[in-house]
Formats: C-alpha cells, sequence, structure tokens
C-alpha cells in the first residue's frame, strides 16, 4: 500500500525537515510484521512529495496471530488484503518512521511546526466500510477537499459491482502535525477494523492523536467506537473524557459538590485529612472508600503502610480512569499496586467486593442519592459490607445561610437532599437502632454560631 504527502509550501523542500527524512536518501523502518520505505519522487523548492511505501510479511502476520478483527470464515488469517490496503499497519508506520512530525517535533527547524502548509495526500488503496459517504463524513468536517475513486470488485465481472476500496486524495492547508494526526487515526476507523489487540492503552493513543480536534468532531463518537474495535466499555470511557466540557457533572466527589461560595479547596483537603485520621484512629487493616471519585482520600490512605488493603469504588468510569492516572496506578512499585484496587459499582446493590473491610468512607456521598434509594444505600453498606468502622460526611443545611439569603440552596445542583443537623442526628440513630452501631457525630470545618460547620460527620463504630 502507498501513501504520498505532497505540498507546494516555498520552499517545498522544508517538508523534509519536517519529517526528518532527507529527500535525496531511500529509508527503511522495520515494523515487525514487514517494512516501510520512505522516499521522494518529487523534490525541489516548487513542489515536493514523500512516499511511504509498505511491504508486508503476509506469513509474519499469522505468525504473529494477529490477523484481522474480523472471522468471517476460517482461513481468514491467510486470505486477506493486509498486505494491499491502508490500514492500522500504515497507521503504525506514520507513527514509527515519521514519528517527530507526528508528536509536533522538528529539531532543526522548529518553527516549521505550527507552519500551515498545502497538503496533497493520496491513498491507494483505502478500505472504506460505509462508502463514499463515511469520507465526507469523517474528513469532510475537518475542512478536507475529497476526492475519492471506487474500484470495482472484478473488471472481468463488473456486474459483481463496486468493491469497498478506493483510491482517495485530500487537500488542505494545515499543519503536518496535524495531517498526520487525522491520517493516524481516520485510516483505521475508514477500515472498521484493526491488526492487533485492542486494550486501554488505545483510549491514550485515541486521546492524544485527536487532542485539538477530536472532540470538535461531529462523529466523534463513532470514530471512538471503531477506533477501539467497538468494545463499549472503552469506547464508553473514551466518550466520557472526551465530552469532560459539554456533560453535566453526575459523580460523587465532594470536590465539585461546594459550589464558589464555599472555600472549597481548604475545606474539601481538611474534610479528608480528618476522615483518614477517623479511619485510623484505631487498628485497621483494610478501607474500602466508596464514592472515591478522582482516588483523593485514597492516595491519603496509601500513605500509611498499615494499611494492606485499599479499595476505591465509583459509579463513575471517568473518576476511575482519572484516579488511576492521578495516582499513577503504572508506576507504582509491586508492593504498593498489591494494597490498591479501584473499582465500578453503585451502592444501591449488593457487591460482595466491598464485604469483609475492616472501616469504609463515604465522603460526601449521601446526599446525592434519590431519598427513596437511601434505604438501599443503608442496606448494601450497614448490613451486607458490615464494616466494624464507617465514616460518613454529608453538608450541613444550616450553614447555608452563610452564602444564600433563605438558607434554602443547595450546594450543589446535583443534591438529591441536604439535612440540617437534626436531620443528621436522627438519621444516624436509625441507623444505630438498626444495624447495631454506635455514632459520634462531629463538625467538620469552621463553625458559624448558630449555622455550625459547613460539614457534619458521623463515625460508626459496630457493636
Amino acid at each position: 500500500m502507498l501513501l504520498t504527502i505532497t505540498t507546494t509550501h516555498t520552499p517545498a523542500t522544508d517538508l523534509g525537515y519536517l519529517l526528518h527524512k532527507h529527500p535525496a536518501k531511500v529509508q527503511e523502518v522495520e515494523l515487525g510484521k514487514g517494512k516501510a520505505h520512505i522516499f521522494y519522487p518529487v523534490a525541489n523548492e516548487q513542489e515536493c512529495t514523500c512516499a511511504l511505501l509498505l511491504d508486508i510479511d503476509q506469513v509474519g502476520l499469522v505468525r504473529a496471530n494477529s490477523g484481522t478483527s474480523g472471522n468471517a470464515f476460517a482461513l481468514e488469517q491467510y486470505v486477506n488484503d493486509r498486505p494491499y490496503v491502508a490500514s492500522s499497519i500504515m497507521s503504525n508506520a506514520i507513527s514509527k518512521a515519521f514519528a517527530s512530525a507526528l508528536n509536533g517535533k522538528c529539531k532543526d527547524r522548529p518553527e516549521l511546526v505550527a507552519t500551515a502548509m498545502p497538503f496533497e495526500v493520496k491513498l491507494s488503496v483505502l478500505p472504506v466500510n460505509g462508502g463514499e459517504e463515511m469520507l465526507y463524513r469523517m474528513f469532510g468536517p475537518l475542512g478536507y477537499k475529497i476526492t475519492a475513486i471506487q474500484h470495482i470488485l472484478d473488471d472481468q465481472f463488473p456486474e459483481w459491482g463496486n468493491s469497498r476500496y478506493f483510491t482517495v486524495t485530500l487537500t488542505q492547508t494545515t499543519t503536518l502535525h496535524t495531517l498526520l494526526s487525522h491520517l493516524y487515526i481516520l485510516i483505521p476507523v475508514m477500515d472498521n477494523s484493526k491488526h492487533y489487540w485492542v486494550n486501554r492503552e488505545e483510549i491514550e493513543k485515541l486521546l492524544a492523536k485527536g487532542k485539538g480536534w477530536l472532540e470538535k468532531h461531529p462523529e466523534r463518537q463513532l470514530i471512538a467506537r471503531r477506533y477501539l474495535r467497538h468494545k463499549t466499555s472503552l469506547m464508553n470511557d473514551a466518550m466520557t473524557m472526551l465530552m469532560k466540557d459539554d456533560i453535566p457533572e453526575e459523580i460523587v466527589n465532594a470536590e465539585r459538590a461546594e459550589t464558589i461560595a464555599l472555600p472549597k479547596p481548604k475545606l474539601h483537603d481538611a474534610r479528608l485529612q480528618i476522615v483518614c485520621d477517623e479511619l485510623l484512629s484505631t487498628p485497621v487493616r483494610s478501607v474500602v472508600d466508596l464514592g472515591c471519585g478522582e482516588g483523593k482520600l485514597v492516595k491519603l490512605l496509601l500513605t500509611h503502610p498499615q494499611l494492606t488493603h485499599i479499595t476505591g469504588m465509583d459509579v463513575s468510569s471517568r473518576s476511575l480512569e482519572i484516579a488511576y492516572q492521578k495516582l499513577r496506578y503504572d508506576q507504582l512499585p509491586d508492593n504498593q499496586r498489591k494494597r490498591l484496587k479501584l473499582i465500578l459499582g453503585s451502592l444501591v446493590y449488593r457487591d460482595r467486593r466491598i464485604e469483609g473491610f475492616d472501616a469504609a468512607a463515604l465522603v460526601e456521598v449521601i446526599e446525592h442519592l434519590d431519598p427513596e434509594r437511601l434505604r438501599a444505600m443503608e442496606k448494601c453498606v450497614f448490613e451486607y459490607a458490615r464494616p466494624a468502622k464507617v465514616v460518613v460526611t454529608t453538608p450541613n443545611k444550616e450553614w447555608n445561610v452563610t452564602f444564600t439569603t433563605d438558607g434554602q440552596m443547595m450546594r450543589h445542583t446535583d443534591h438529591r437532599f441536604e439535612w440540617t443537623r437534626t436531620q443528621f442526628s436522627e438519621w444516624c440513630r436509625k441507623i444505630c437502632e438498626e444495624y447495631g452501631y454506635e455514632a459520634a457525630i462531629k463538625p467538620v470545618g469552621e463553625e458559624v454560631e448558630g449555622a455550625g460547620a459547613p460539614t457534619q460527620m458521623a463515625v460508626f463504630i459496630r457493636k
């Protein structure tokens, strides 16, 4: 398969600097499944064309057990189009042959990175699942002029009709870095297949190479679905991260539960430290943070070596993804990783994964539950999980008079209720009577006369 990139920028030979490939040399890059040959059919001041030609080892593809994503028939790994079309193998070649350009780097001429140039890209042959319309849906919103020639299945049998293969020419004035990022992602998207196993690392590739344009693309959901080979869990996580500025916050996390009228960072940090201290005030070896959000309390708990098992659970996959990143989970030493687990789950259904812990924390969680579902949470935590200690914090409704005239405005639009100190005390009393606990209620934050502290905390101890 062949990819050519042509520019008429003056001087056109600047393309060689951007690609880090000298126009006078023919170069090769090992791909593992074959080789990529890089050469310049044309290289002068007026026009410069760089060609990327792939020579794929079909036997190597089979031996590596890569195959294609489909399984239409038993011999597909031997009989397929992979050596002859632009596919995810081409994306892999782009990332290896033009790594510096794809990452927006140019050591010798750094000013060229941000320079928009007129480009013409030709792909021979591109498999398109969805026909010519799909080409326009994907490349059209990015500003490309598209010319597509569809090939028939067999010129000896024209009655068989057209194939899914196109020779595609794309023209636009843009930066080379942007152009390559479009090709890197959209080539396998057009093919709707990949030659390798897709895991969570593909989300990072998608977000990194799509930064600055994918989040604005009208077909971003379809792009994510195809790029991640229709793996629903991966696609959902990718979409929540792509659409983080477009969707309302629905995760249980106190950092977002406070309004700007609250001294959010100081109060939240103090609250987490107080909860951490309460959890560790008695000998405990295992703690579960129910509604862990982005993992701030978990991070505090990890600094205490006496804890051998720390689990964070949240209803939001996006929050857990952020928690993994902020905790630098992949970089933790083995002994630290063995202590830590992050799980996706809901507090309104019994979950045996949260049973057997010495202590549990619910930091600014209960107020996000509908009152009719609060009962289900109580049974899950205090009857089924039944830790020896439970620390619960929730906003104090009476304190709201400090930032609103009538005190009726709630701290966050996602709160389903907020309790006064009397209401919270009554709820704690019922929990103790029904499930066999004792509770101590404590204020968190600076107290105001007549209104109390911004946060109220209960420490439940199982009898």
